[in-house]
């Protein structure tokens, strides 16, 4: 049987002549950092303190001892270099790399000596291919698009300036004999209740084991085949009865089963391969429609409305993203009722353990190949990496249910279109016949179960603009840059899949990574934590638009800032799903962030939820209650992505700023399953126009929609009042009851938990209570804090 033996001790990084210890998987970076000889980037201002990291060569050694074993072979393997490298042992080349996106395995049979990676700078590389490739434009000024790398290393809107070089993933030796498995391709489809499996094996042979007579048994939930072969390849199909189907979350369950395959010689075993699969069908409906060109999910033959997040690296050093990390994160997905996790095409091909965790919790994964924001030479030595990782990762990431959409790229064929690239380009390659051509027909090859789509956005065909809202899917950033967040009514996309608003994250995340310094918006550790052009320009002008700007009030600044952003996403997303199935499925911008920044995550850099986690939580509900306007009247929306019924009475009252009634009325209603029901509001219940002193409310269930005919700083809001006390919660010290009863209206009343403790977290995000009413948060992770602590975490919206 095949033996592996892990190499992750006995590295040194050589640092000016001196060996430190060093630690794979990690990098350059980690390593340093260990050693205590740079300081923690993420820091203050650090960044630019260790920026000479990335833009000087590096070497890692080790002894690689004779191997004394009995094996016909020894291999020497890489599940990830980053990136460019030179590989001795020694003192005789193995190989050079240069692509951060592939594994690598080397034949060291009866070899021995010193171990040795050299790496230069991936500024160093990328500057020789742009001599070999010529200029390419691109949204960023870094040479991102001449290296096969994170291109998010080299800075983003939302990211540090991060160059890492390093042994990113596992390094092992593998010694075997006669045969092993090269390359497992399962493709699992089903039809009715009979599940098929079919493994294209195929396998690398020693020389003493060419031409010798191989089986390869396999196993699936009781179902048994074997194959004889004595070239490199065979087929097993299994036929499974009777499965039960994997379903997106909120659609059913997400069973999974074994495959178990097993490579001999005679009755000896020679290797194994074991993975999860999920039985499921998945396609995209794109057919034409009265309003244009459709982008909706079908999974299992329902169709879908994608509630979505895009997510980014979850470290600027991906190496020190743990399996526990992946599945805190992913977990804090589901609990928003995210059904759709997209990873953007700036970043990387995530471990497996990502997409474990996603088919566990059923989260439906669309994959961008890692393309994003420029043109791409398609020569060589670029055109041969991209077609290799995109064939690795492709059979590597099949067997995942989860997986639903392979995606060409971020943004690069709008970019052609409308970034000023098609003169600069003047007929040079950069990237369509990856995006149209070579990717494709990989999938098409190696996974035709799974769609595919050249890029997002992406209309379909060059017949309609790249962006057409009208036409496939559709990024949304004019009304961030530009407008006010009520623009997104605007319109109805086919698919959203980028929009979002900024806010800065927790206050305690700010306190750690801007130590000493006294916090303002403009304070220099907080604008050098925004990444954004004109960032904090832009969220001031979010800000005045709805409120009286606070002036020398961060608290307040702060809280405004995370009301804007989660209202802003909130009223994107009722919109859309209000129009339900012409528009099939928002993705948000963004779950994640890499570092603390001020960015349009849910969750900050320390992994503490902004107010908009709980509020995609609110507006992914299965049902989910709106007052949308509308030419005459505003119109109630119940929007119902349930497999049952909504039934629901609705109480509509007509309420004054001093919080007495003015008029009130209830109303049976139902949406069907997975529907939208419209109803227009009783003219004696709608606010005259321009009021700001009456406003709509609807409740139904536990949904609760509020329309204001006016913003906020023209609402005549009286000084709020409310009572806070708090209660234990069954004798456990670190979790109490807040309960606030509210005596007057209380608008986006907001416990800000890392304020009263910075470990703290409250079970709920922003509520509006009226006069009487009564708002239970859980805060747990707050032992000892007091009444005055908590009350003064407490904001709301207060009178202009």
């Amino acid at each position: 049987m095949k033996d592996a033996v892990q190499l992750g001790e006995g590295w040194s990084l050589d640092h000016d002549g001196t060996g430190i210890p060093a630690r794979v998987p990690g990098c350059v970076h980690t390593d340093l950092l260990a050693a205590g000889l740079i300081p923690d980037p993420f820091l203050g201002t650090n960044e630019h303190e260790i920026e000479w990291v990335g833009r000087r060569s590096w070497t890692y050694t080790r002894t690689l001892d004779e191997d004394q074993g009995t094996y016909e072979r020894t291999d020497l393997v890489f599940d990830g270099i980053d990136t460019a490298a030179h590989i001795t042992l020694g003192g005789r080349t193995l190989a050079r790399t240069r692509n951060m996106h592939r594994s690598y395995r080397f034949d060291v049979t009866g070899r021995s000596g010193e171990l040795r990676v050299d790496f230069a700078s991936a500024y160093e590389e990328a500057s020789a291919v742009r001599e070999l490739t010529g200029d390419r434009p691109n949204v960023y000024p870094a040479p991102s698009q001449y290296i096969r790398k994170m291109a998010c290393s080299f800075g983003w809107d939302w990211g540090p300036t991060v160059v890492t070089a390093g042994l990113w993933r596992p390094v092992r030796i593998e010694r075997w004999s006669t045969a092993r498995f090269s390359r497992v391709r399962p493709l699992v489809t089903v039809d009715g209740s009979t599940g098929r499996v079919e493994l294209r094996v195929e396998v690398e042979r020693t020389s003493q084991g060419a031409g010798r007579p191989l089986a390869a048994r396999a196993s699936v939930a009781g179902v048994e085949t074997r194959a004889t072969f004595e070239g490199d390849a065979a087929t097993l199909s299994l036929d499974v009865p009777d499965v039960h189907l994997w379903w997106p979350r909120g659609y059913g369950e997400q069973p999974l089963y074994d495959v178990e395959l097993t490579l001999l010689e005679g009755n000896r075993e020679l290797d194994t391969w074991q993975h999860r699969i999920g039985f499921r069908t998945v396609e995209i409906d794109r057919d034409a429609d009265e309003h244009g060109t459709g982008f909706t999910f079908v999974v299992n033959g329902v169709r879908i409305f994608a509630r979505g997040i895009n997510w980014i690296p979850d470290d600027v050093l991906p190496s020190r993203i743990t399996p526990e990390r992946y599945r805190t994160r992913l977990t804090q997905a589901a609990d928003a009722n995210v059904d759709l996790v997209r990873i953007w095409g700036g970043g990387i091909y995530e471990d497996d353990a990502f997409y474990d965790a996603c088919d566990e919790l059923g989260l439906m994964v669309w994959q961008d190949f890692p393309f994003a924001c420029s043109a791409y030479p398609e020569e060589q030595p670029l055109r041969g990496e991209v077609e290799a990782e995109a064939r690795e990762n492709v059979v590597r990431l099949m067997p995942h249910p989860s997986l639903v959409l392979w995606n060409g790229n971020n943004e690069n064929l709008w970019g052609f279109r409308d970034w000023d690239w098609e003169d600069a380009l003047a007929g040079d390659s950069w990237g369509e016949g990856y995006y149209l051509g070579i990717l494709p027909r990989v999938v098409a090859e190696l996974d035709p179960t799974r769609p595919y789509t050249a890029g997002s956005p992406w209309s379909g065909s060059w017949d309609h603009h790249p962006n057409d809202p009208d036409h496939g899917t559709f990024h949304s950033w004019e009304v961030w840059n530009r407008l006010d967040y009520t623009e997104y009514l605007s319109e109805v996309p086919r698919f959203v899949a980028e929009f979002g608003w900024q806010a800065p994250p927790a206050l305690a995340t700010l306190r750690r990574a801007l130590p000493g310094e006294k916090l303002a918006p403009d304070s220099p550790g907080m604008l050098h934590h925004q990444k954004a052009e004109d960032g904090n320009g832009k969220l001031q002008r979010g800000l005045e638009r709805h409120f009286a700007a606070p002036e020398g009030d961060f608290d307040r600044w702060h809280y405004l800032t995370q009301v804007v952003q989660a209202r802003a996403v909130a009223t994107g997303i009722e919109h859309w799903r209000a129009h339900w199935p012409r528009c099939a499925g928002t993705v948000v911008w963004q779950l994640n962030d890499c570092w603390p920044v001020s960015s349009w995550s849910a969750v900050d850099g320390d992994g503490r939820l902004k107010p908009l986690h709980h509020e995609l939580r609110r507006v992914y509900a299965d049902r989910l209650l709106t007052l949308q306007p509308a030419a005459e009247a505003p119109e109630l929306v119940l929007s119902n992505l349930g497999a049952a019924p909504w039934d629901t009475i609705v109480t509509l009252r007509l309420m004054r700023a001093d919080g007495t009634m003015a008029g009130q009325t209830r109303l049976r209603a139902t949406a069907g399953a997975r529907e939208t029901l419209r109803v227009s509001v009783p003219g004696e219940l709608v606010p005259a126009a321009g009021s700001a002193k009456e406003f709509l409310v609807a409740d139904a269930d536990d949904s609760r929609a509020l329309h204001f005919p006016v913003r906020d700083k023209e609402f005549g809001y009286p000084e709020p009042r409310f009572t806070v006390v708090t209660e234990t919660v069954g004798g456990d010290p670190d979790t109490v009851d807040v309960v606030v009863t509210a005596q007057t209206l209380v608008r986006d009343l907001l416990l800000q938990p890392d304020r009263v403790s910075p470990h703290a977290t409250a079970d709920r995000g922003l509520v509006t209570l009226l006069p009487g009413e009564r708002a239970r948060i859980r805060l747990t992770g707050a032992r000892g804090a007091g009444a005055n602590a908590i009350r003064s975490a407490l904001f709301c919206v207060e009178p202009a």
